[in-house]
């Protein structure tokens, strides 16, 4: 017999299933966003991707913020260990550190301190901000 403290409880297999393939889809959408942002960060300024993003006329400071905001948000919901999700969101700072160091063998484009300050905010928000989402997630 069991006491009131223990329970036959288990999730539905539906849920189960559910969660592993919105963990697995997170974790694309991130693997797609990184090599989106490797390339975007290491293409040469006179390419025809990186003079249609000039057009966009959003300073590049936000979208330096916003790109790693993403980077960092996205691991911190998609793993299932709790550890490992801040981890690899706060690792893409090193990322942005190497992408802004990659720029300086990029024709046309130029190694700037801003830009690594942006990506740092964004990756400490992105982190901050992924544990009550995914605990927001969790609970759905």
């Amino acid at each position: 017999m069991k006491t009131p403290m223990q329970h036959d409880y288990t999730a539905p297999a539906g849920r189960n299933a559910s969660e592993r393939t919105r963990r697995a889809l997170i974790l694309v959408l991130w693997a797609a966003l990184m090599c989106c942002v490797v390339i975007g960060s290491l293409l040469p300024a006179a390419s025809p991707v990186i003079v249609d993003i000039g057009r966009l006329h959003i300073n590049d400071k936000v979208m330096h913020f916003c790109a790693y905001l993403a980077l960092s948000l996205l691991p911190v919901i998609g793993f299932k260990d709790r550890r490992r999700g801040p981890t690899a969101g706060l690792s893409m700072f090193f990322l942005g550190v190497l992408m802004e160091a990659g720029q300086h063998f990029s024709p046309g484009r130029a190694v700037e301190l801003g830009d690594v300050i942006a990506n740092g905010a964004g990756v400490s928000c992105g982190a901050l901000l992924g544990q009550p989402i995914r605990t927001l997630l969790a609970i759905l």
